[in-house]
Formats: C-alpha cells, structure tokens, sequence
C-alpha cells in the first residue's frame, strides 16, 4: 500500500520550465503521485511531448506555454490553470535563464537586468498570482528550483548565482509571510544534473572528472534526484518544512 504521505490526488500543480530536465520529472512525478499538473515553458510543441509522456505513463497533464518574462503571460498560465483545473495547489518554479557567461566586469547590463527579472521577479509575480486562492483553502506549497550557486562563489555564472541566492532569501521571507495562512514556501538546490541546460557543463571531459572527485557520491545527478525532493515538499510528508534550501549535489558543497 502506497504511503498517504506522498499522495497528491486532487492536487493541482504547475510546473513551469517542464518540457524537459529537472522540471519535466518534477511534473511526471508530481503526476504519478496524482496531482494534475500544467506543463509549462515557452514553446508549445516540447511541452504537449511531455504532457503526453505523463499521460503515457498514467498520469494527469494538460498544457500552457507561458514566457515568464512575460507577466502578462504569467497571469494568463494562472488563470487558465484555474479556468482548466481549478485553483493552484503546488507551484513549481524551476524556468530560469543564464544567458552571460564569463567575468562580471565584462556583463552587459541588459543580460543582469534578464537574469534577475527571469530568476526572481517572475518567481514573484507567480506566487502572488497563486496566494489568494491558497489563503482561501489554508494550503499550499510552493517549490523554487535554486542552485547551489547560491551558496557557492563562481567566476563564470556570478549573477546567475545571484539569482539563485536571492531565491533562496525569498523563500524565507514568503515563508515567514506566509506561513500562518499554511502556505510552505521551500527551495531545492540541485548541484550539477544531466540536463540540456547544463550541458557545456557535463560534457567537459575535465570538468566532469574535477567534480567527480569532489562528489562523495562520484556522480552527477539526474533530473529524477530532484523530482523526488519536489513530491516529498508537495504533500503530507513536507508538512512541516518551510522556508528551507534542500541542497541535493553529491555532497559537493560539504568538502572533504
């Protein structure tokens, strides 16, 4: 018998950036839990690929493309998400953007400015648009995808791990806000993962062996080590978390 801890049944989520990687397993297993979940990032045709892998495997999705640098499009993927399944019981935010990638003296203005409003501002816009409804139902969890950027100095990435700093503060605050209405506000720190979007990363030969040497684990991770941290902070069994940075990276950031 399945634990009731885990289970999402009736719970709607949307995930956004979940037409691959990380966000598209935290949608699958959200789904395999249950929940109906909205498939969400900018391009249509990788989302409904997706939606129909979850569907294959059993589970609930619909889809709703949305550009976060787009308010007006954040409102419009709440609305039709209430329109469409109901309130917002689970936000995940795990859409982000790097697109600058060298020394910050060297940063365009316009691409900190890019950054920031992507990793921070939209996950702001978003969790306002949700709030009202789960103060109404006195529930809610909400997931911000970090990294453990944020808690490590880089020299090639500084303003995204900017970014990932201050979503993990943000996530104390609106835990502290938000928190008497029973609305769990968490962040999940992935260290480096199999996806697309890290791909220059573990496909250097060099790099790779370096930070598996550093790995207690000896290994990366998959975009499944993370999707599990998501259900677990979505239901019963994170109950009694919030305003807390799950690092999940091998044990890089520890040492030794």
């Amino acid at each position: 018998m399945a634990s009731p801890l885990f289970d999402l049944t009736g719970k709607v989520a949307v995930v956004t950036g979940s037409s691959k990687g990380i966000g598209k397993s935290i949608a699958m297993h959200l789904a395999l839990q249950g929940a109906k979940v909205v498939v969400s990032s900018r391009k249509k045709p990788a989302c409904d690929e997706a939606a129909a892998e979850i569907r294959k495997a059993g589970g609930e999705a619909i889809v709703i493309p949305c550009n976060i640098s787009d308010k007006a499009q954040c409102e419009n993927l709440i609305a039709e998400t209430g329109k469409q399944l109901g309130p917002v019981d689970v936000l995940v935010l795990n859409a982000a953007t790097n697109p600058y990638y060298g020394p910050t003296d060297k940063m365009p203005d316009e691409a900190f400015t890019k950054i920031m409003q992507n990793n921070i501002l939209s996950n702001i816009w978003l969790i306002n648009l949700c709030t009202p409804e789960m103060k109404a139902k006195k529930d809610g969890s909400v997931i911000i995808v970090s990294s453990i950027g944020g808690v490590r100095a880089s020299t090639v990435i500084g303003a995204y791990c900017i970014s990932k700093a201050a979503d993990m503060q943000l996530a104390r605050n609106l835990a502290a806000e938000l928190g008497p209405h029973n609305i769990r506000v968490n962040t999940i720190a992935p260290g480096l993962v199999r996806t697309d979007f890290a791909r220059a990363l573990w496909e250097d030969a060099k790099y790779l062996e370096k930070r598996l040497e550093t790995a207690p684990l000896r290994r990366i991770g998959e975009p499944d080590d993370i999707g599990g941290i998501a259900v677990m902070l979505a239901g019963k069994a994170g109950a009694f978390i919030t305003g807390q940075t799950i690092i999940a990276d091998a044990g890089v950031t520890i040492g030794g």
